[in-house]
């Protein structure tokens, strides 16, 4: 069982339901086989495994295949059970699994990038084969025919991704920050729009084609919630992590995020509620509660005969405060604050018990995670860390 930090009623209480541990290397990336008791694993140590589970309860591997370099991520269709594996050569090895997931035939190579492909995505609507690399490409393929259809040159080298169906657009999160979002048509390529609001690189991206949001998280410790339906340009933050953010998934049938960090936190966030954008941070060259000058302002400060203060903001109204007026912390868990943060006198006055409510659970996977992977068929959570093992994790709603 997981150890729980901060306990709260109705809340998902991960539970630790098997271990697979028999990894010569970290496993980079791995996914559970929905309506089997299986994960597909590919590794470091240039391996391709497929586990399924045995009578004894334990996972032993169906297939092992070892690939002539490392492999870097992976992309599973259940339907076809077509496997795309990147590599860090910037090849796109395809295989088909059996029906009984004790066979592996190799379908197609694509020779995709020039250097390590970080992340691949099959879309089975579309027939195309979408790619990224350190080589800064973002490539998109047929996989009837293997052909490519297009490249599009990114800022920086992409590491999250993520496609919509009905619009065509593809989500692309970058190590500068940056999320850009491309109309892809079936041999063009249109930027439709690029925004920025982490101030680390991005590290992981979850499209929920439902509510039409998009998440970002990042190695600032921040997950930030693009209203992308909305059309208004609405950001939410969400502050629940104390390290870089590894993994996102929305398990949209309960309205929940699930979010894991390299710390090995793993928290749920209900986003079942209704949120609060945090507010601008306001200009000032003095206390906007008391009026003292801050540091810089050498003429107030000369007039006035008194010392420049520090200049602080409240994250409840933005106001540029010195820190005698703002010395109170409180979480603000519908801003998405769900650690103590910094507010003005007045606003910690005005936050109420009802105010301070978490909206998010935490969680210790007692690993370092890199990778994480949520199946909502099972209600089952997968984590990979740099101790070499693989967790699942029963992700079902536990009502107190």
């Amino acid at each position: 069982m997981a150890a729980e930090i901060q306990p709260q009623p109705q809340a998902r209480k991960p539970c630790l339901l098997s271990k697979i541990d028999a990894f010569q290397e970290v496993v980079s990336t791995a996914v559970i086989i929905p309506k089997e008791d299986g994960v597909i694993s590919v590794s470091e140590d240039r391996t391709i495994r497929v586990w399924l589970k045995r009578d004894s309860g334990q996972y032993w591997p169906s297939i092992y295949h070892t690939m002539p370099s490392s492999s870097s991520c992976m992309s599973f269709n259940p339907e076809t059970r077509r496997l795309s594996v990147g590599m860090d050569t910037g090849s796109i090895c395809e295989f088909v699994l059996s029906e009984d997931y004790n066979k592996m035939t190799p379908a197609r190579t694509y020779q995709a990038h020039q250097g390590r492909v970080t992340v691949v995505l099959f879309v089975l609507e579309m027939e195309w084969l979408l790619s990224t690399g350190q080589d800064k490409n973002f490539t998109w393929h047929c996989s009837e025919s293997g052909q490519l259809l297009g490249t599009y040159r990114t800022a920086a080298w992409v590491s999250g991704l993520q496609f919509d169906v009905e619009t065509r657009h593809a989500f692309v999160g970058d190590q500068s920050g940056q999320v850009t979002i491309l109309k892809l048509e079936q041999d063009l390529c249109s930027l439709v729009t690029t925004f920025k609001g982490h101030t680390g690189n991005v590290t992981a991206l979850c499209w929920d084609p439902v509510t039409r949001v998009l998440f970002s998280g990042s190695s600032d410790h921040s997950i930030i919630m693009w209203d992308i339906g909305g059309r208004k340009g609405t950001a939410i933050e969400l502050q629940g992590h104390n390290d870089k953010v590894q993994g996102l998934c929305y398990a949209s049938h309960t309205r929940q995020l699930i979010s894991c960090s390299s710390d090995g936190s793993i928290v749920i966030w209900n986003m079942d509620v209704t949120r609060q954008e945090t507010p601008e941070w306001l200009d000032s060259d003095s206390c906007q509660k008391c009026e003292q000058p801050f540091f810089w302002n050498f003429k107030q400060m000369w007039d006035s005969k008194k010392i420049g203060l520090r200049q602080h903001h409240c994250r409840k109204c933005g106001q540029a405060v010195c820190g005698k007026c703002s010395s109170k912390r409180s979480t603000i868990p519908l801003m998405g604050f769900e650690f103590e943060v910094r507010v003005c006198d007045s606003c910690h006055e005005s936050i109420s018990d009802e105010d301070r409510a978490p909206t998010a659970t935490f969680h210790d996977s007692k690993h370092s995670i890199v990778y994480m992977h949520y199946e909502p068929t099972t209600g089952n959570l997968l984590t990979s860390g740099t101790d070499k093992i693989v967790k699942l994790w029963d992700m079902t709603p536990v009502v107190s």
